[in-house]
């Protein structure tokens, strides 16, 4: 009997992205003749414990296997080994192609057929598409990549050390971030330095044949633009107005056309998303990440819901251009199409193998996958939606009527406006930086006029005489940071949302009611920086930097020599630097401030938390203040405040103190009576049987947390700061602040499983 042929087994091949949420996705496109792994973002870097960069050798990089990704390096190597064909599907971005580069390296030895594949949205058609037609790994990218992460690993290991020596162990430099900071510090200089100048409006309020009344302001004397600079300046015109005689001297009428905005580019999404939605750019783009990457829809399964978020370009596939007039067509009717495709310009250095920001299929409208999506989510989906609609649609129309009167030897304007045609208004609007409306911007604020002639007298009803003050340049909010970082040609999309985080992260800034200040911390390395390496913290040298980073992605720039056009100014600096640089925290800046205690001379120093005040008396005397500066006089912090509470042992007034650990209350006959006690909140302990009370105390890292009075015996503790008010609805006996960066702060129950929120009366 002849023996059955054996059956062969086809290899499958291995597709390795970077998330698990992306394989995750893509799998179901592929069929079981792939297997699908991720390398949970990069496998390979420069080692974190040594400098890892040989100068000597053209700035040759090592690289090592980061710290816990041996064992996914191991699992991938050996699927590898077994597969037919390797496709590297990391994110097709500069990162993206350094992870494929990276693990590309360690398989070639045990699987040489090895292709790149780009993935700009994860739909079936563009997997299959990629997949069917490989490319290689783009070396001009990868060295890209490795230019960035070598300029910021010089700046971060040779300047963090010298701020260790000179401000505070702990703090770190970087060569973007710093330059972000430094944008930053000078808006605050221009806040402080800037003196508000007055001057006045004045409005009139006419009536001309037929109703209704309209507003019209002052703008001229004797033909010439007027400044009314002052109040009597404003009262002897108010009287000129008040005699006068009002014609109208001239009527204008033009259609106005105002186009759509742009689909998105990374840097306009994260403007936008913090305008109107409050999201950061951090968040923005976590969430942007995960909707590329795929969600779970009801009956279709993990679906890649937009096309790729890192990209600076505006350009949209003709395909689906044409998809997208099919569809506004059938929802907005045909007025609402254009009568070509709408077309953008994206920036010089725009990558234009990127697409724009898109939803990756027309059928999947915002509200009808609501129920599939977070809240989160929803919003960001929508926003990209609704602006890449928008962008398809024809301009809106207005007819705009510009009326000047004249009054004597005066001259009064009034500008009206009617939208004739919504266009692409009825789906969206960009957000404006002075709107408190959130996101829901009005398209004009100018009012409707009646009919006006040319001849027409009107009447005077009112004069409306205004007192105003020049405005400093605002500060910063993530928005006009973003903006003008874009603006000024400092780092790439791609980077914004970390160079945000770490600036705050480090405490070189802090965020109050939605705008950057830089703290004293960060004013100080600022200024240390700018002084020590100023070819180096630079914006038009950054800009220039960023400038060869993409002439190096181009090919057109060895990145080697790159690098050594930021080095050779920097190291000139560095050597300087580590001679010259101000002691900051060794140095003693004299007060005219006495000490109370021993009525030495008290000095501003410097230490873990900031600066402070002490006693030039030290180590004898070690009285210390904390203390504000405004407009170069020092204000003294009080951290004694009497109370109305008595001594238990000898009936003096106890102090609110603040000591290491946070506040206290302590006996005001100290050192005589060393009586102290905890400072409760008015909440007691919610722990069965405790008799202790809720009081504020500091972590070691001076972080504040509220903690039972009965510790060590209780150890029951919040991060959230208890109120003393019951749930009204599940009857907790306290309720406690939450602060959420986008919200703010809201007062709701501790009871996860309740839920309560208290709404603002």
């Amino acid at each position: 009997m002849a023996k059955k042929a054996a059956k062969t087994q086809t290899k499958r091949s291995l597709v390795i992205v970077e998330s698990p949420a992306k394989a995750k996705t893509i799998v179901k496109y592929l069929g079981r003749k792939y297997k699908m792994m991720a390398s949970i973002g990069h496998l390979k870097d420069l080692p974190k414990s040594r400098f890892g960069v040989d100068i000597a050798k053209g700035f040759q990089p090592e690289y090592i296997v980061i710290k816990g990704k041996s064992k996914v390096l191991n699992e991938i190597k050996k699927a590898a080994k077994a597969a037919e064909q390797v496709f590297l599907a990391p994110d097709p971005d500069r990162e993206g192609e350094a992870i494929a580069w990276h693990i590309a390296e360690e398989l070639k030895p045990i699987n040489p057929n090895i292709h790149r594949v780009l993935f700009n949205e994860i739909t079936k058609k563009a997997v299959k598409e990629a997949v069917s037609s490989p490319g290689e790994i783009n070396m001009d990218r990868v060295n890209a990549q490795q230019a960035r992460r070598v300029l910021d690993r010089i700046v971060g290991y040779k300047i963090s050390p010298l701020l260790w020596e000179k401000v505070r162990r702990g703090l770190s430099a970087g060569r973007v971030q710093s330059v972000a900071l430094l944008i930053i510090c000078q808006r605050e200089k221009e806040v402080q330095a800037f003196v508000p100048e007055e001057y006045w409006s004045i409005d009139a309020t006419l009536q001309g044949k037929i109703p209704p009344p309209f507003v019209a302001r002052l703008v001229q004397q004797d033909n010439e633009a007027l400044k009314i600079q002052n109040e009597s300046e404003a009262q002897a015109l108010t009287t000129q107005l008040q005699e006068a005689t009002y014609t109208v001297s001239k009527v204008e009428k033009k259609e106005r056309k105002r186009n759509p905005t742009p689909p998105f580019i990374t840097s306009r999404m994260q403007q936008e998303a913090a305008r109107k939605l409050h999201f950061t750019p951090k968040k923005t783009m976590m969430l942007a990440q995960q909707l590329y990457e795929g969600i779970d829809i009801s009956g279709e399964g993990a679906v890649g819901l937009i096309s790729y978020m890192r990209t600076d370009s505006v350009r949209i596939s003709p395909d689906f251009q044409a998809e997208s007039m099919t569809w506004i067509s059938q929802k907005y009717g045909q007025d609402y199409v254009p009568e070509s495709p709408n077309i953008y310009k994206s920036k010089k250095s725009a990558q234009e193998g990127h697409e724009a920001i898109r939803p990756t299929g027309l059928a999947r409208d915002p509200d009808q996958i609501r129920n599939d999506l977070t809240n989160d989510q929803f919003l960001l989906y929508q926003l990209i939606w609704n602006r890449y609609i928008a962008s398809q649609m024809r301009p809106a129309l207005f007819d705009v009527t510009r009326v000047d009167i004249s009054a004597n030897n005066l001259g009064l304007r009034a500008t009206g406006s009617v939208l004739k045609f919504p266009g692409f208004t009825i789906v969206y609007t960009e957000g404006k930086e002075s709107s408190s409306e959130g996101g829901k911007e009005a398209l004009d604020n100018e009012a409707t006029l009646p009919v006006l002639a040319v001849g027409d007298v009107l009447s005077l009803q009112q004069l409306d005489p205004k007192q105003h003050f020049t405005q400093p340049p605002p500060r910063y909010n993530e928005a006009l940071l973003i903006h003008d970082l874009e603006d000024k040609g400092i780092g790439r999309p791609s980077t914004y949302a970390s160079i945000i985080s770490t600036i705050q992260d480090r405490k070189y800034v802090e965020k109050r009611e939605g705008r950057f200040y830089p703290t004293d911390l960060g004013d100080t390395v600022n200024d240390l920086l700018t002084e020590n390496f100023p070819k180096v913290v630079n914006v038009e040298f950054t800009a220039q930097m960023e400038q060869a980073l993409d002439e190096v992605e181009a090919g057109r720039t060895n990145w080697t020599e790159s690098i050594r056009t930021f080095y050779d100014p920097f190291s000139k600096n560095f050597e300087k630097a580590q001679t010259q640089m101000r002691d900051v925290k060794r140095e003693e800046q004299p007060t005219d401030l006495v000490c109370e205690k021993c009525q030495k001379p008290m000095v501003i120093k410097w230490g873990r938390f900031g600066r402070f005040l002490a006693c030039s008396g030290y180590p004898e005397c070690k009285n210390t203040k904390e203390f504000t500066e405004k407009e170069g006089k020092i204000e003294i912090i009080a951290k004694e405040i009497p109370t109305d509470t008595a001594c238990k042992i000898c009936g003096k007034a106890m102090m609110n103190k603040t000591g290491r650990f946070g506040r206290f209350l302590a006996c005001s006959g100290y050192p005589d009576c060393k009586h102290t006690e905890p400072i409760s909140l008015g909440v007691d302990c919610p722990e069965k049987e405790c008799t202790g009370a809720l009081t504020e105390k500091r972590s070691k890292r001076g972080k504040t947390f509220f903690a039972c009075t009965n510790y060590p015996d209780c150890k029951f503790a919040l991060w959230d700061r208890p109120v003393a008010k019951p749930c009204p609805q599940c009857q907790a006996p306290f309720m406690v602040e939450k602060y959420d960066r986008n919200k703010g702060t809201k007062i709701r129950c501790n009871d996860k499983n309740c839920g309560f929120v208290e709404t603002e009366s």
